[in-house]
């Protein structure tokens, strides 16, 4: 038996108390060893048994713990994560990776001139509704698959100027928010493509970000359509499936988000499971129609798996490389949005 593996995280905001805090502290085999929270007591208060510092300085004076998770806001990831990794610790960002790419290279030749690992919280990829479109793709029964739509729409007809993601801060806006998601589902389901195309743009009057994009990702014989807004007030479906065969649609979000924010545990009855209103249904061109129970997200496969790749027992899933590959096609989008044209995609220069 091997003693959990002790964990710092630093930051306590929404992403830390929701989607790294309360996720380690259920994983089997992590310990919550310690959190960086500058101001406030609300991280003692809800883990009493963690170590609570106010500075990242503070934190890696303690060796005992091995693994940090960066998750303060985006402009700082490059930065805290460049500490860490710096004082031999192994490392896991929220996403965006790194705000260029040059930044993630930075990471990685730190990284691996210190045989630490690095990652990236690309915990979408253990969405429920992702799971279920792999199967259907696996499955076959859509044959050639010629189109497929990804779909983050909300509806937030006034900014939050008060917060950071909202204001112009560096790092902010629906690109760096939700377009690490979409690509990277994307990236790990079909490879590199060929070409992009994007729109980047601002649809409410008083935001000062970025709040919707539109990304089309062009492959030999496959069309990827990506698409976030927070102008939406009757989303289209998460996902949207067409191939020579058939097609599937899926509507409707993982629902682990809201139910860590509302407060439940993975232990809650029915968390993770999708209502069946929201089960995609597949429809074949032989007249067969049927829906499709949602697989069972859970976020703790991705922390199962950076334990387990820590401890030598398992391959690492969100590779650096992939964070990478990740933050060049943002890059890539904004290019391509400002210039308005298709642009070649290369990733001959990853590092």
């Amino acid at each position: 038996m091997h003693e959990p593996v002790r964990v710092g995280v630093i930051g306590f905001g929404m992403a830390g108390r929701i989607f790294h805090t309360a996720v380690i502290a259920e994983t089997p085999g992590l310990e919550l060893a310690a959190i960086v929270q500058r101001t406030g007591d609300e991280a003692a208060s809800t883990y009493p048994d963690a170590r609570i510092f106010r500075s990242i300085d503070e934190l890696l004076e303690d060796a005992s713990i091995p693994f940090i998770v960066v998750a303060t806001p985006s402009g700082a990831h490059f930065e805290h994560a460049r500490q860490c990794l710096l004082a031999g610790r192994h490392v896991l960002i929220d996403k965006p990776f790194t705000l260029t790419s040059d930044e993630a290279a930075e990471l990685i030749r730190l990284a691996r001139e210190r045989s630490l690992l690095l990652t990236a919280y690309q915990s979408r990829r253990w969405d429920g509704d992702f799971l279920t479109v792999r199967e259907v793709l696996e499955s076959g029964e859509l044959e050639r698959l010629v189109r497929f739509e990804s779909h983050m729409d909300r509806f937030r007809a006034a900014p939050r100027l008060e917060a950071w993601r909202e204001n112009g801060e560096a790092g902010g806006g629906i690109l760096f928010d939700i377009g690490p998601h979409l690509i990277d589902q994307a990236l790990k389901l079909f490879g590199a493509p060929e070409s992009i195309l994007a729109e980047v743009r601002t649809e409410r009057e008083s935001a000062v970000i970025d709040d919707a994009f539109d990304i089309l990702l062009q492959y030999p014989a496959l069309t990827v359509f990506l698409r976030s807004t927070l102008s939406t007030f009757t989303p289209g479906p998460r996902f949207a499936l067409h191939g020579t065969k058939g097609s599937f649609v899926k509507f409707g979000i993982d629902p682990q988000e809201n139910q860590l924010k509302a407060g439940l545990t993975f232990a809650s009855p029915g968390f993770g499971e999708d209502p069946e209103s929201d089960w995609g249904e597949l429809r074949l061109a032989d007249g067969d129609s049927r829906r499709l129970v949602t697989r069972r997200g859970d976020y703790r496969d991705l922390y199962g798996n950076v334990r387990d790749a820590l401890l030598g027992k398992g391959e690492l899933e969100v590779k650096p490389e992939q964070a990478w590959r990740t933050t060049r096609m943002i890059e890539l989008a904004r290019q391509s949005s400002a210039e308005g044209r298709r642009l070649p995609v290369d990733f001959s220069d990853q590092p």
